[in-house]
């Protein structure tokens, strides 16, 4: 008897309507191992309003996060008008664990431009040395013109010897002879051992 083939329609998944956040959000976390639902649910994510700081979210709360799921989330990130992306929940990405999520993170940090420096400065002249810290870290990364000027600032007035210590471990990348000056100020202004040495290879690594 002779065989006969049957034609069967390929299955084609039909994707569900999401019509708010939190639809779109459990539909993201339910599709798990379905890359091409993550990705329709991430594109509604981000049409929402608020959308951009959960999709932040997924981003550095998954420690397991598939490196395309993830690289296709700070796409929509870096698309978003930089008035209205979550640039300070960005900046928390270069606080995680994952250094492919930090570095998207300062890629997508990178494509707003100035629209950055307010949240830098920010955290320049507050009280949290942490937060200081992590400013001059960022400044460090995207390499704004500004950057420099920026740092000598800082060291002209920080009290703060961690503080002051990062942001001299910069300057001995990106300063310039005239910043000597301000250098050798903190060394008077700590008298530490570790200041003075710490300034001392600074000030070498400027001179070349």
């Amino acid at each position: 008897m002779a065989l006969v083939r049957i034609h069967t329609a390929p299955i084609v998944e039909t994707l569900p309507e999401l019509n708010t956040l939190p639809e779109a959000m459990a539909y993201y976390h339910s599709s798990e191992g379905n890359f091409d639902a993550q990705i329709y649910a991430a594109e509604k994510i981000a049409s929402f309003a608020g959308g951009g700081v959960k999709l932040v979210h997924l981003m550095s709360d998954d420690p397991h996060i598939h490196k395309d799921m993830a690289s296709y989330i700070a796409s929509l990130l870096t698309a978003m008008d930089s008035k209205k992306a979550p640039i300070e929940e960005i900046m928390n990405l270069l606080k995680v664990r994952n250094a492919y999520i930090r570095n998207l993170g300062i890629t997508t940090l990178q494509s707003y431009g100035d629209a950055i420096k307010y949240y830098i400065v920010k955290f320049l002249i507050g009280n949290d040395r942490d937060l200081r810290i992590f400013a001059i870290n960022v400044l460090g990364d995207v390499n704004f013109a500004e950057s420099r000027e920026m740092l000598v600032e800082l060291l002209e007035h920080e009290n703060d010897i961690n503080v002051a210590m990062t942001a001299v471990d910069y300057m001995s990348e990106i300063g310039e002879i005239k910043d000597i000056e301000v250098l050798e100020g903190v060394k008077e202004r700590f008298d530490d051992a570790y200041v003075n040495f710490a300034v001392d290879n600074a000030i070498r690594c400027i001179r070349g």
